[in-house]
């Protein structure tokens, strides 16, 4: 088996996160992976991946060479795409995460009308409420709501969104419309069960006020629901209530003492060597959600 064929099985190995699952992914039986990949961390002189009973995990050895693995495969993939004609047209799989609603009010469109337009891509969208790592995880890109920092990714900025708090209008004709965050202390709170800040909100100069929650979930929109419908005051991101906002059934609050707005990236790790199906989503994706209004703050 050539170093090349041992990379791919590699590769499979990390983005399946199984022995067994790679061979079947690849059609081979479990100990020729096996072999191939106990040669290969033999000629490296290193462990590439730590194991046990229920886990398989790359350890940093085997991190730092899945981005090189990756890069050198990318490369001869588009070397001989090139030499045969295509030049480097997008093709294969395509793998993307993003938060759950933003990734269902935006990104999952944006996908769709991207396959429409590259018919050899096939796209995979996992949503998920959490930061993922791209290389253990095996994503082309991600878009993330925050500020990067792992230096070892790029990203490109879109957009930002702020952090607001809002409440309908019959709720503030009812309980008066707080004029500083401390007023919040008088309110009643609509908080988040699945934030390390639930209990406080933070403003500008590191102002913290923890309103007391008569009602704590673990989903915005429930939460939203819940403020347009005068349960109380909720802290979200902009994104997420421009509808509400549009039509008049929220009103955001104390925005003079929010923090600056939080940018909307997209991440991946292969910088400026990324193949062609990732640099033409990259290109269609930052195009159209840059053009996003409610991205534009």
């Amino acid at each position: 088996m050539d170093r090349l064929d041992a990379m791919r099985i590699f590769l499979t190995v990390a983005e399946k996160s199984g022995f067994a699952e790679a061979a079947r992914h690849l059609r081979l039986s479990p100990p020729s992976v096996t072999r191939a990949i106990a040669t290969l961390e033999e000629r490296l002189g290193t462990s590439l991946f730590q194991r046990s009973t229920r886990h398989v995990r790359l350890t940093q050895a085997g991190q730092r060479f899945l981005m090189d693995a990756r890069r050198i495969l990318s490369d001869l993939e588009e070397a001989e795409a090139s030499a045969a004609g295509d030049h480097g047209a997008p093709s294969g799989d395509l793998s993307i995460t993003a938060s759950q609603m933003f990734g269902s009010i935006y990104i999952a469109p944006l996908v769709q009308d991207f396959l429409r337009i590259h018919p050899a891509v096939n796209a995979r969208l996992l949503l998920l409420d959490r930061v993922t790592n791209l290389i253990d995880e095996g994503f082309d890109i991600a878009v993330r709501i925050a500020q990067l920092q792992d230096s070892s990714l790029r990203a490109i900025r879109v957009g930002a969104v702020r952090r607001v708090i809002v409440a309908a209008p019959e709720y503030l004709a009812q309980h008066g419309e707080p004029q500083t965050p401390d007023d919040l202390l008088q309110h009643d709170a609509i908080a988040f069960s699945s934030s390390a800040a639930a209990d406080q909100w933070i403003f500008r100069d590191n102002q913290r006020v923890a309103p007391p929650a008569r009602f704590t979930v673990n989903s915005s929109d429930v939460a939203i629901k819940a403020a347009i419908a005068g349960r109380g005051v909720t802290r979200v991101l902009s994104y997420m209530v421009a509808p509400a906002l549009a039509a008049g059934q929220l009103k955001i609050l104390l925005a003079d003492h929010e923090l600056p707005p939080t940018p909307v990236q997209l991440v991946h790790a292969e910088g400026r060597r990324a193949n062609a199906k990732v640099r033409a989503f990259l290109d269609f994706a930052v195009e159209r959600l840059r053009t996003e209004p409610v991205l534009q703050n």
